[in-house]
């Protein structure tokens, strides 16, 4: 954990308006007064919203620290590290490791409430899950993990600079962002055209497996034929005989497709949802009425995908839904989360993915008003871009918004409006769209707040979907190859020339929010995770059975796509 001379030198430069790179803390923590480093540097800034390692050598070359007037600092004024007695215990706040390479702790012992990583075989896929038992929250962080030392503080101010080195991570690149591409204003002729486009979008992906005819063509074919076609699922209902019938649209016209339930297939069954892409195969009853389904096909995700990694040792951070603005956000948890990252331990998290629900929003759920902190909407992102100065000023950060944000509530979302991003420009981040594609260091990240997790939760079978596993949830999407592929449900559509909503390219890392549990593991190669939050149990959570994960941040390997999960409670 950091020293807490690094503690209070990132407090001072948030209370004056500033974050700051890591090594410009570590740099001013070796001063002789570490707060009058502080205040230098910060007057070094200027109208600079981040204190930089340049910020911090003129601070400390400055006379006001000790030096040789007119001269620089001498290594004498920078020897006496300003003392941690009496500072608190932090052995019991300390962050944990919840799995990774190294961690030997089995899965079933997590699943008790002990920490440890969960990679166990799901069926015959090869998929490997990842997931706390939420309902127990007995759970305590381990020991204060151990970090190297900082830079010798008997060098110069220079040399000191020049040893921990500056850092420019490249810049994420973004796709498929809605963001300033919005043409839908709600007329029925919109919405038939983003079905379409996601008609022709998925279709493409399927016609490589079956010889599609329109559903035009195959009502005219004589009874006995072979048929095969694509369309999206426009209903589902049993027969009296327990059978299924899956009527099947495309841009003709509908075609129904009985599925018997003796076949080896029938469980897809409840795999559908309503509006999803389908392909199946078959043969035409005696009058052609009907088409006795044969096999089905998803879109999905070849299992032959090799996800991309970084070239060099870097690291990602993914979170969401920090909810600052609500009585119950997870402070504590999120300090030590800030503090961790400007400790030797954290140099190679360069990037922070943030999923969504960066405030508690306002009139979002009924007497939510009774449960916030923050009242006015502006406020409480003033409130959110204060906490982010705590977060090392030298990360690259990406930010979507979720359905708690001051966006609109309509699927794909477009990023924050300028006047919020105004507000949050402290740090810099790069402000996107729900969903959005994000590539960084080579590694394609596929960034969805997560809405219609609900609606797969509550239409699939518990076991393969549920709030306690909600990466298994996030498998039905990538099969889909659709984000919220049903529509008219709790997950708002906004009609747009393009479905946005589409999973054209294979995401090597699929992030999502939104639930409030933790869950991750890989679908055909692909890793989904679902971070967590940063609010402890509000009432209206308890009055609808959800106990959020809160407080853990995954640590993502770019380079080996390894993933390790912190706590921080």
């Amino acid at each position: 954990m950091p020293q807490e001379s690094h503690r209070r030198l990132v407090q001072e430069l948030t209370s004056r308006g500033y974050n700051a790179e890591r090594e410009a803390v570590t740099l001013l923590a070796d001063a002789g007064d570490p707060e009058l480093a502080a205040a230098a540097a910060a007057d070094a800034a200027g109208d600079a919203f981040v204190v930089t390692v340049e910020h911090a050598r003129a601070a400390l070359e400055d006379d006001l620290l000790g030096g040789d007037p007119g001269g620089e600092a001498t290594p004498d004024d920078l020897s006496h590290p300003e003392s941690t007695e009496g500072a608190p215990d932090l052995a019991e706040k300390a962050p944990t490791d919840v799995g990774g390479e190294n961690d030997p702790t089995p899965a079933d012992e997590l699943l008790d409430g002990n920490d440890g990583s969960s990679t166990t075989d799901d069926d015959d896929t090869g998929v490997s899950t990842g997931a706390k038992n939420s309902g127990n929250r007995s759970t305590e962080p381990g020991d204060t993990v151990e970090t190297e030392g900082s830079a010798n503080p008997s060098q110069s101010a220079s040399a000191v600079a020049d040893a921990v080195g500056g850092r420019s991570p490249p810049a994420p690149e973004i796709a498929n962002d809605v963001t300033g591409r919005s043409t839908g204003t709600g007329q029925y002729e919109e919405f038939a055209g983003t079905f379409q486009d996601r008609y022709e979008r998925l279709s493409g992906l399927l016609r490589g497996r079956v010889n599609h005819r329109p559903a035009e063509a195959i009502q005219s074919m004589p009874g006995g034929s072979d048929a095969e076609m694509i369309g999206l699922v426009d209903d589902i209902r049993s027969t009296a005989s327990g059978h299924w019938i899956v009527e099947l649209e495309d841009t003709t016209g509908t075609f129904p497709c009985l599925i018997m339930k003796d076949r080896a297939f029938a469980p897809l069954v409840d795999d559908l949802l309503l509006d999803e892409c389908l392909a199946v195969q078959g043969t035409l009853a005696d009058d052609g009425g009907i088409m006795f389904v044969d096999s089905l096909h998803f879109p999905d995700v070849p299992r032959t995908h090799k996800p991309n990694t970084a070239d060099r040792h870097v690291q990602a951070a993914l979170i969401s839904d920090v909810h600052v603005g609500s009585q119950e956000f997870a402070q504590g948890a999120w300090d030590r989360f800030a503090e961790w990252l400007h400790t030797p331990e954290a140099e190679s998290v360069e990037y922070l993915l943030i999923g969504g629900d960066m405030v508690e929003g306002v009139g979002v759920y009924p007497d939510q008003d009774e449960e916030l902190d923050i009242v006015d909407i502006y406020e409480q992102y003033e409130a959110f871009a204060e906490e982010l100065k705590k977060v090392p000023g030298d990360m690259e950060i990406v930010m979507i918004p979720g359905n708690h944000d001051a966006v609109r509530l309509a699927e794909p979302q477009p990023a924050f409006t300028e006047e919020l991003r105004d507000i949050m420009s402290a740090h810099d981040a790069r402000f996107t769209g729900n969903p959005s594609t994000v590539t960084v260091e080579g590694v394609s990240v596929l960034m969805y707040h997560g809405v219609s997790l609900d609606e797969v939760i509550a239409e699939l079978p518990e076991e393969k979907a549920s709030y306690d596993e909600p990466h298994k949830a996030m498998y039905q999407l990538l099969k889909k190859r659709h984000v919220a592929p049903q529509y008219g449900g709790h997950t708002r559509v906004a009609p747009e020339e393009k479905d946005y909503l589409v999973i054209d390219e294979v995401p090597d890392v699929f992030h999502t929010g939104h639930v409030h549990k933790l869950g991750w593991g890989k679908y055909h190669n692909v890793l989904a995770v679902n971070s967590g939050c940063w609010q402890e149990q509000t009432d209206f959570q308890k009055s609808v059975n959800i106990d959020p994960d809160y407080g853990y941040a995954p640590i993502l390997d770019l380079d080996t796509l390894d993933m390790t999960v912190r706590k921080f409670v």
